[in-house]
């Protein structure tokens, strides 16, 4: 007997910026190694390859608390705060700047990823003719997460998109 296929999961979600041009959003996106700035993350660096290029390789890592009862006292009111590091290796498969899109992968990483393929797309909104706003799409193809089901698998990427929303509106306000 053949290993059960368990099914992908896929998904596309947006958030909309109305006072954001795809123009102006777009640099948040191609500026790949630097996440950290857009989504609630703790750090995004360079690991290798060429900005802007299908190869280049980012670091990502976020530090999680999580709250754990200590049974060993006795005590029913005893927590301790346990602090990990989760992190993970995202490779650039694809960046076109005149479409506003580009597609990257998770590689080695302690999250729970077995495969995971991300697309974003700025798409501009618009008004006679004339952008006046966009959408930031965020697709996703991956095999099921452990400990996670797809709704809230859902539910953290629409935070972390209107997370960003925010930030590159609050960017674009600055630099107007």
């Amino acid at each position: 007997m053949g290993e059960e296929s368990k099914s992908l999961w896929e998904g596309k979600l947006t958030v909309e910026l109305t006072s954001v041009a795809a123009e102006q959003a777009w640099p948040a996106l191609e500026d790949f190694c630097n996440l950290h700035k857009w989504i609630p993350i703790n750090t995004c660096y360079h690991v290798e390859g060429v900005q802007g290029q299908p190869g280049l390789v980012r670091y990502c890592s976020s530090t999680v608390k999580a709250v754990v009862e200590d049974e060993a006292d006795g005590a029913d009111d005893a927590v301790e705060s346990e602090t990990t590091v989760k992190w993970a290796k995202e490779k650039l498969l694809m960046m076109d700047p005149v479409r506003r899109c580009l597609s990257y992968e998770v590689g080695e990483n302690n999250m729970g990823f077995e495969s995971y393929v991300a697309t974003l797309k700025v798409i501009p909104v618009g008004g006679d003719g004339e952008s006046v706003g966009c959408l930031i799409e965020w697709g996703f193809v991956c095999d099921p997460v452990e400990g996670w089901s797809l709704e809230d698998f859902e539910s953290y990427i629409q935070y972390c998109l209107q997370f960003m929303a925010k930030k590159i509106q609050d960017e674009c306000s600055v630099t107007r």
